[in-house]
């Protein structure tokens, strides 16, 4: 990311040319002290570097578009399940009322009893769909935060930052462990002018501590998978612990940033992770951990099965970043995105150890 200290402006250098009739004489004064500021050289390449877009950060707002963006009606898969979904949702609402007039004519007391579990069941679901809309409006919300603060810190924008940052502050009203990071916030908002470094702040005393919570939480699903899949009999037990373990870590990681996806908002966040690995490269990231392993003669040294976990743990691991790089509300501006190598070092360690 861009530094700070690259956004200060610098000084110019300046020559001093001194006049030819600077030089004293009985009949001439001297004459003037001329001061030209000349062009920085630097100048033109200092701009460029800080007007190049970030091949990361890049990566992440694409996947995010891709998965908040809504499948249009018009078309022709929207159309399909469209015309599913009322053609279930008919047929269930036939059966459900064959089934009340059932009850009835079998009993009157049937008949009510089935009438008010179905008024329960329906509650119940309205209750779940307000949760699944609003979880996507959430993690929406999240999405057009973080692309909305990469934009006001790249045009230094302290009116955009202000907003967003106190967005950014109420999206984590209802964490107790972050009061003492937003009222910091609310007290800076009104004594810094600069936007760039207000989200910085922001980025440092809030979304900081979260972000070791999330790498706690990668490094923990790593180990599991890598370990289970050592020691499982069965192909098909690693490959539903694996399956798991991706699940819970990708809503773990959710929840620790402020979303809280159901059922379609994780489908959802879903699709943006995959768009992210896929846009970054994640077989390419895998590729050279697979290459440092065999340059080290780790692959040779380890058995097969043992092989195989650390490799699951490498693409748990690497599932868990694009998670954390999606669901971050707040772009990496103060420290680099982090690695595999850095959520799980231990995967490193084999030889080592040997």
């Amino acid at each position: 990311m861009r530094s700070l200290v690259a956004l200060e402006p610098k000084p110019r250098p300046r020559a001093f040319r001194i006049s030819p009739n600077t030089e004293s004489s009985a009949d001439q004064p001297p004459g003037p002290l001329v001061i030209e500021t000349l062009a920085d050289p630097y100048d033109a390449e200092a701009k460029a570097l800080l007007a190049k877009p970030d091949a990361d950060e890049a990566a992440v707002e694409a996947a995010q578009k891709k998965g908040v963006a809504s499948r249009s009606l018009m078309s022709w898969g929207g159309l399909f399940w469209s015309a599913t979904a009322g053609l279930v949702s008919l047929g269930f609402s036939l059966w459900l009322t064959r089934l009340i007039d059932d009850l009835f004519h079998w009993s009157p007391l049937f008949g009510i009893v089935g009438l008010a579990l179905a008024g329960l069941a329906g509650t119940a679901l309205v209750v779940l769909a307000l949760k699944e809309f609003a979880g996507i409006l959430r993690q929406r919300h999240i999405a057009e935060l973080h692309i909305g603060l990469a934009r006001a810190r790249e045009k230094d924008d302290f009116k955009e930052a202000r907003r967003l940052v106190g967005q950014l502050s109420s999206l984590y009203d209802a964490r107790p462990e972050t009061s003492r990071a937003r009222s910091q916030l609310r007290q800076l908002a009104h004594d810094i002018v600069d936007g760039s470094d207000l989200i910085d702040i922001a980025e440092r005393t809030l979304v900081e501590p979260l972000d070791m919570l999330a790498r706690h939480e990668i490094a923990a699903a790593a180990k599991r998978v890598s370990v289970v899949t050592a020691l499982a009999p069965r192909a098909i037990i690693d490959v539903v612990f694996v399956a798991a373990q991706a699940i819970r870590l990708i809503r773990r990681i959710a929840t620790i940033y402020g979303g809280r996806p159901g059922l379609l908002g994780f489908l959802k966040l879903l699709r943006s992770i995959a768009s992210h690995i896929a846009i970054t490269g994640g077989m390419a990231a895998g590729d050279s951990l697979i290459q440092q392993f065999v340059g080290h003669g780790i692959a040779a040294k380890l058995s097969a099965r043992l092989g195989e976990g650390v490799l699951n743990g490498l693409l748990t691991a690497r599932v868990g970043l694009s998670a954390m790089a999606v669901c971050r509300p707040l772009p990496f501006a103060t420290k680099r995105p982090p690695g595999v190598g850095d959520v799980a070092p231990f995967l490193f360690r084999s030889e080592k150890k040997e």
